[in-house]
């Protein structure tokens, strides 16, 4: 994990420029590298390191020998580099995973490089001898990335939007900061006066295509055919292999641990795997809560039953509130659910930095999307709209729980790791036919459940635990933390203003008091910038007016069983 920043054909004075790069300093706490680009005097790029992966050479941008004519910023883990290296006999310069990324595109070009790389990544390639500017984006946008190019051709790319909105350009010509969709890649000209033209921008991945890498993952040929056993041995093997790829750090591994069925089976896999290699250190497991809360005390119960080092973060109404703000900013986004839910994860991430030396966070975040976890999937009218509606849902996790997974970590410094978005275990999810994925018996996330039913990773309650929304469950039973901020923001907002919403704000308006105190911290730090959000994140089929699962008829019946 760390910060991206690349500027072509800038107007201004570099140094002015650079004060930008410092407002994603928290990505990379390790380091900082401004650098010039060789004969482009107004081209440079701007790195902040958390170093994880090769303490010693791992700076950038990367350059090697062999290749001085390619620069390389680069946010990730590509974790079948060594594989790769094998494969095609690469000679690596480096540690680093991401040198691989040089070598595969002197070989074969960009899209092969982007196709062929297993992992989560958002890079920024140069090649100086062919005037080419490269950006591309992991599948589901782990690492995010944000671009600004104008019309005249000055293009700016960071990590975050933050460091572009402030940029200085002396055209007055429209131009835009907006992320850069997950999945693609796009080729720039570079011209010999330092600015770009864009020149394609491709889709080369899709969730449901089995990837490229397949041919060179260390799981061999899996058996084919749809009966329960088959499926439910090969679900086992992949999300094994997707947490095992992820052990690549050289720094301490943790986990976050709600008690939820997600990160629960992501710890016990990953404390078992642990042990398998000998990792040395015992495993530090995070939970954050108010007092008492389920998620507290089912998360005791996992870390218990596995054995690892368990940490609890137990955090007050008004310590949340006053986090607001914050975590807004951190965000760059309006949306209510992701704010909700991205109060405890910034919390318990400043927690880990804190007081810890774990920095690498493995988390369960993925897994309501890829295998219909949410409450509303039990309204789904038929299982092909249900499977649609999950490939919806994992198409815009960078709108949502992939982009606040990202921020809350990264606003401390740390790194966080989700094998259920391993492109593999995904593919093969989505391969499986529609009724087998849907929810069963009124219990959601079903087929997953059943895969582990014998595997003793962690006790039955958990195991068949209902879903429980991740904002809801750091709350008590008896009263939600969106009805705590509701309260506290009820008393912010005067009705008058809420009745003018549409006026100041025309596109994504908000509808209560809570989406319009969101939407006021947001324009305070990216006035103008509303486009970022396309639309809020709701239930489908239950004509829902407020995102959390406590409001859903479903969700209160399964509580009062």
């Amino acid at each position: 994990m760390c910060g991206i920043w690349a500027l072509f054909g800038s107007d201004e004075c570099l140094s002015v420029q650079c004060l930008s790069a410092m407002k994603i300093a928290h990505r990379g706490p390790d380091a900082f590298r401004f650098e010039n680009v060789n004969g482009f005097t107004n081209c440079c790029f701007g790195f902040h390191r958390l170093a994880v992966v090769d303490q010693l050479y791992g700076m950038q941008p990367i350059r090697v020998t062999k290749f001085p004519y390619l620069w390389l910023c680069y946010n990730g883990e590509i974790y079948n580099f060594k594989q790769l290296q094998k494969q095609f006999g690469f000679e690596y310069q480096t540690l680093v995973d991401g040198e691989v990324i040089l070598h595969l595109y002197n070989r074969g070009g960009i899209e092969q490089t982007a196709s062929i790389l297993d992992g989560v990544f958002a890079f920024i390639l140069l090649d100086t001898a062919n005037r080419k500017v490269f950006l591309a984006r992991d599948t589901y946008g782990v690492r995010p990335l944000f671009k600004l190019l104008t019309d005249d051709g000055f293009l700016g790319v960071c990590s975050e939007a933050k460091g572009l909105t402030n940029l200085k350009h002396s055209s007055s010509l429209c131009s835009k900061v907006e992320p850069f969709l997950p999945g693609h890649y796009e080729v720039l000209d570079l011209k010999p006066s330092g600015k770009v033209a864009s020149v394609e921008l491709v889709k080369f991945h899709s969730h449901k295509d089995e990837p490229l890498h397949v041919a060179c993952d260390t799981v061999e040929t899996l058996p084919s055919g749809f009966d329960l056993e088959t499926v439910k041995s090969n679900i086992r093997i992949l999300f094994e292999n997707a947490v095992r790829k992820r052990l690549m750090a050289h720094r301490r591994i943790g986990c976050l641990l709600s008690g939820g069925l997600d990160s629960s089976l992501v710890a016990a896999v990953l404390l078992k795997l642990m042990k398998e290699i000998n990792i040395n250190y015992s495993l530090q497991t995070f939970a954050i809560g108010m007092e008492n809360s389920p998620d507290l005390l089912a998360a005791r119960k996992v870390a218990a039953h596995i054995g690892s080092e368990h940490h609890e973060v137990i955090f007050n109404s008004e310590e949340g509130i006053q986090a607001i703000e914050d975590v807004i900013f951190s965000l760059e986004t309006y949306d209510i659910t992701t704010i909700r839910a991205s109060i405890g994860m910034y919390l318990v991430s400043k927690y880990i930095r804190k007081k810890t030396d774990s920095v690498v966070i493995f988390s369960g975040e993925g897994s309501d999307e890829l295998t219909q976890g949410y409450i509303y999937f039990h309204k789904a009218p038929s299982p092909e709209e249900a499977a649609e509606e999950s490939e919806r849902l994992l198409k815009e996790l960078y709108l949502f729980d992939v982009l606040r997974a990202d921020r809350t970590t990264a606003a401390h410094g740390l790194e966080l790791r989700v094998p259920f978005l391993d492109h593999r275990f995904t593919s093969y999810y989505l391969s499986l036919p529609a009724e087998l994925r849907v929810p069963k018996n009124g219990i959601e996330k079903y087929l997953l459940r059943q895969a582990f039913e014998d595997s003793n990773l962690l006790p039955k309650e958990i195991l068949w635990r209902p879903k429980e929304a991740f904002s809801d469950g750091i709350a008590s039973v008896k009263k939600s933390w969106f009805s705590i901020l509701q309260d506290y923001i009820d008393q912010q907002v005067d009705d008058l203003l809420l009745e003018k919403a549409a006026e100041k704000y025309p596109f994504n308006p908000p509808k209560t008091k809570e989406s319009y105190y969101y939407r006021q911290i947001f324009e305070k730090h990216y006035p103008g910038q509303s486009n970022w959000l396309p639309h809020y994140w709701m239930p489908r089929w239950v004509k829902a007016t407020d995102p959390s699962a406590r409001t859903l008829k479903h969700y209160k019946s399964a509580t009062q069983e």
